[in-house]
């Protein structure tokens, strides 16, 4: 995960440059597609805290180099933010003491003035050689088992208190809560200004005088207004996840599957192989690629079904199948091989994996192909071929039956 979130920043970086990486990771719908690249669990709250600790690890080898800096992370991590941001301004020369502040601001912002009965545990501040960031937080209700996932970006950003946020992301929560941030509690916020300006007789005699509000309290943040911007695209909802551990077809655009599929059949193998010149790439690396080149190349409209990423590399818990480790093999390879030599000044290879994503888009409207459960009971039967793992370890034959079952005739079966 840390090498494939590396090349992946380092594609992005080539060819969009750095600003463009803080805006993808301020984008809700995106952090979690790539967290389901990677082959994280596509459907849980770790993949905030893998793809922060992937890329954390995966840059810190090429950050003075790339200009962006990855700070923070989960529990204790998170505690040591601001001093990892006063040694990135000692290497870049960035305000040190106004990153610092900046980062306990937005955390005190989202564990203090945004009341939702969510703890923050998780506190990442990705910050680039210029000085410009993203912040990317998450708290956790144990009682509900619901996490909830909180994106800043400096970019476009005119107040910590009014409207901050590119995206406040999770279920909703059932109750009340009070979000002082919103750009419609402005009165509030100075009311609470000018109570503590006039000392505590004042607060006292209103807490004695305090009367039921009139008012509907509010229930839900995700009807409200979001600052605009870059990172959030109007076409998108929400994003929430579900509970159920599997990936179901109702989780994946089917359409969009498809056009992948094609465009990774329509490279054809033996020209993309000859192009990036490195052996043993096949048509199952290329669906891959063209995943990942999605990733990097992708519109943000595109990202509004993050679990279809998961039909990458599958998954570290086996949903939706183990991960392939000979096809993600075969995937760095092919990327560290193109961005290597873009950054030369060679970018043939990495104009072959961008043209992957242009072809999907262009076929989808036209193709067809294996429905999503089809797809995933192929990839479960070749799991043991493709050296498939899991954190509970190797893939395993399946019986004749289960064999049977996940055949290919089940793929054909469903064409459309």
């Amino acid at each position: 995960m840390a090498r494939l979130g590396r090349i992946i920043v380092e594609a992005l970086v080539v060819e969009f440059g750095r600003d463009e990486v803080l805006r993808r990771l301020a984008h809700p719908f995106w952090f979690q597609s790539l967290g389901c690249v990677m082959g994280m669990d596509w459907h849980s709250s770790g993949i905030t805290t893998s793809v922060v600790g992937a890329l954390k690890r995966g840059l810190r080898p090429v950050q003075d180099e790339l200009g962006i800096y990855v700070c923070g992370g989960r529990g204790k991590h998170s505690l040591k933010t601001p001093e990892e941001l006063i040694e990135v301004a000692c290497r870049t020369g960035v305000p040190g003491d106004t990153l610092a502040r900046t980062s306990k601001l937005v955390a005190k912002v989202d564990s203090a003035a945004v009341q939702d009965g969510f703890q923050l545990y998780l506190h990442a501040f990705v910050v680039a050689a210029d000085g410009k960031w993203t912040v990317v937080q998450q708290g956790m209700d144990p009682a509900q088992k619901l996490a909830r996932r909180y994106h800043w970006l400096s970019e476009g950003l005119e107040s910590f208190v009014d409207d901050p946020h590119t995206a406040i992301e999770g279920q909703a929560r059932v109750g009340a809560l009070r979000n002082l941030v919103d750009g419609r509690a402005s009165a509030c916020r100075d009311a609470s200004v000018d109570v503590v300006h006039s000392g505590p007789d004042r607060a006292l005699d209103a807490i004695r005088d305090v009367r039921p509000a009139r008012v509907r309290p509010q229930t839900d943040l995700f009807d409200l207004p979001s600052r605009s911007g870059p990172a959030r695209d109007a076409a998108h909802h929400h994003l929430v996840m579900p509970f159920h551990h599997d990936v179901r077809p109702k989780d994946v655009r089917e359409r969009r599957l498809h056009a992948t599929l094609a465009a990774a059949a329509e490279s054809g193998c033996e020209t993309f192989e000859e192009l990036l010149l490195v052996p043993g790439v096949g048509p199952r690396t290329l669906e891959s690629l063209a995943m990942v080149s999605e990733i990097i190349y992708g519109a943000p409209s595109r990202f509004s079904d993050p679990a279809r990423f998961s039909l990458a590399h599958g998954g570290k818990d086996g949903a939706p199948f183990p991960v392939p480790l000979a096809v993600y093999d075969q995937t760095l390879n092919v990327m560290r091989s193109a961005v290597d030599a873009a950054r030369l000044g060679n970018d043939d290879k990495l104009a072959a994996i961008r043209r992957l994503d242009d072809q999907a888009r262009s076929v989808e409207p036209f193709v067809s192909g294996p429905g999503v459960q089809a797809y995933i009971d192929h990839n479960k039967r070749m799991s043991p071929h493709y050296r498939g793992r899991t954190v509970f370890g190797w893939a395993r034959e399946f019986t004749a039956e289960e064999a049977e079952a996940a055949s290919p005739g089940g793929v054909s079966e469903q064409l459309a």
